[in-house]
């Protein structure tokens, strides 16, 4: 592929894609090509989790590395943003001196990267969506499905604007609508899964007897973290003995985390309140440390969403998004959108130009899609699916009780995919009602710090 479309003779990227063959004998002539989210993640390291879900079962399976990824050629890593990651354990999380720390292992990254050649300008989803454009073409498929999760939504929708030739069908798993996202976009997702979960301990009689006020409970900790950090010591895999430091936003951020294994939830809040934080110091830490240093492409996160998020956001109506989300919190933490706390300092690092509007255009089409979400998804919250779908004149809407970020390894939304690709306009969604949150985990029953 060209580096950039606009300097076709410029220098070229060589990009990584796995062929997966459909496990079945007689196999469907239309395949499936996946894309994956962050952005920056390699969507090769999924091939298991896709064939054990599946995804392969009677398609053959593209997988797209997609430029600027770690097995495509010119990663966009940068190992100073993974070692300001493994210290961000130690500092505060809210704190101007940790935006600083990030924002000048942003800029040493640039500095890296744009001194070998790369044109960081050149990492962004709409060239992403020409790249899937070109691979079709150059497989010589002549109709194929996409399967999306998380920001490869926000490029499979991009994708299907652009280039709808040959694309027979959409997944859209954990959606991000290019027309709106921004950082303080992410507000409501986090709302509307802690609701969620909150409400999902009520309805559990042994839940709501232990712990009848979780909610309000994580929201007080949340402001008084943040009045006063807790410093504690944790023991954690790979990593031994680690120092944490839990103020208001790091709290408030563990819900992702926690969304993912919310059986210890309200157990992990309860003690917290209790003076014993080192459940969830424990989780946050391992969140972070040591991970797959190295291999994730925050370049190209940062290539897009300071192109294409923060440019179309004003400070201040990202901190409206806030505080109409959580309005019991104080400034210093609704300051700092959820999963990307200082993201315009890094910006302003960074460097790349703001994307020109067009790439928030809404997304309209007559292509069968499905948009499939997880009611405690604190990344990309389930509305977002509803919303989207809303200018899909073919789309089926599902909504997983208690799943988060990402439903196709789940056993009912990899049945409810693959049914869709089989029958876009009428899918085999029975097991949706069957699906419920997990049983709470109460004092005494055994939940371990890890």
């Amino acid at each position: 592929m060209p580096e950039s479309r606009a300097h076709p003779t410029g220098r070229t990227l060589r990009l990584a894609v796995a062929l997966v063959r459909s496990a079945s004998f007689a196999p469907r002539p239309d395949p499936i090509v996946f894309l994956t989210g962050e952005p920056g993640a390699d969507a090769l390291g999924n091939i298991a989790e896709l064939t054990a879900a599946g995804m392969n079962r009677d398609r053959d399976l593209v997988v797209l590395s997609q430029r600027g990824t770690f097995s495509s050629q010119r990663p966009l890593t940068c190992p100073e943003i993974d070692r300001f990651y493994a210290d961000r354990v130690h500092l505060p999380y809210d704190a101007p001196a940790t935006g600083d720390r990030y924002a000048q292992a942003a800029a040493r990254c640039h500095e890296r990267l744009t001194a070998q050649g790369v044109d960081p300008a050149a990492y962004d989803t709409s060239e992403n969506a020409a790249d899937v454009a070109d691979l079709r073409k150059v497989l010589g498929i002549r109709e194929w499905n996409v399967l999306s999760h998380s920001y490869g939504t926000q490029l499979a929708l991009t994708y299907m604007r652009m280039f709808p030739e040959g694309v027979r069908s959409v997944t859209v798993d954990g959606v991000v609508p290019p027309s709106v996202a921004t950082p303080g976009w992410t507000w409501s997702s986090m709302r509307e899964a802690f609701d969620d979960i909150v409400g999902a301990c009520a309805a559990q009689p042994s839940c709501r007897k232990r712990y009848p006020d979780i909610g309000a409970t994580f929201l007080r900790m949340v402001r008084e973290l943040e009045a006063r950090p807790v410093t504690t010591h944790v023991t954690v895999p790979q990593a031994g003995r680690v120092k944490v430091v839990l103020d208001g936003g790091a709290l408030l951020n563990w819900t992702v985390r926690a969304s993912h294994a919310p059986a210890d939830f309200p157990l992990a809040v309860d003690e917290l309140a209790h003076g014993h934080p080192e459940h969830i110091a424990a989780q946050w830490a391992s969140a972070w440390l040591p991970g797959s240093q190295g291999m994730f492409a925050h370049g190209l996160s940062l290539s897009v969403w300071c192109s294409e998020w923060v440019p179309f956001e004003t400070p201040a109506e990202q901190l409206a998004k806030g505080q109409r989300a959580f309005p019991e919190l104080p400034r210093s933490v609704l300051a700092q959108a959820p999963q990307l706390p200082f993201l315009r300092q890094a910006c302003q690092a960074w460097g790349v130009p703001k994307a020109p509007d067009s790439v928030r255009a809404v997304t309209r089409s007559s292509i069968p899609t499905l948009a499939i979400s997880g009611s405690f998804d604190a990344q990309t919250g389930a509305q977002w699916g509803r919303f989207v779908a809303r200018t899909l004149s073919r789309s089926t809407v599902v909504t997983l009780a208690g799943v988060a970020h990402g439903t196709f390894d789940h056993p009912c939304g990899a049945k409810v995919i693959t049914s869709f690709f089989d029958d876009p306009d009428s899918p085999d969604t029975r097991c949706v009602t069957s699906v419920k949150p997990v049983p709470f985990i109460t004092a005494g029953e055994g939940a371990g710090a890890s």
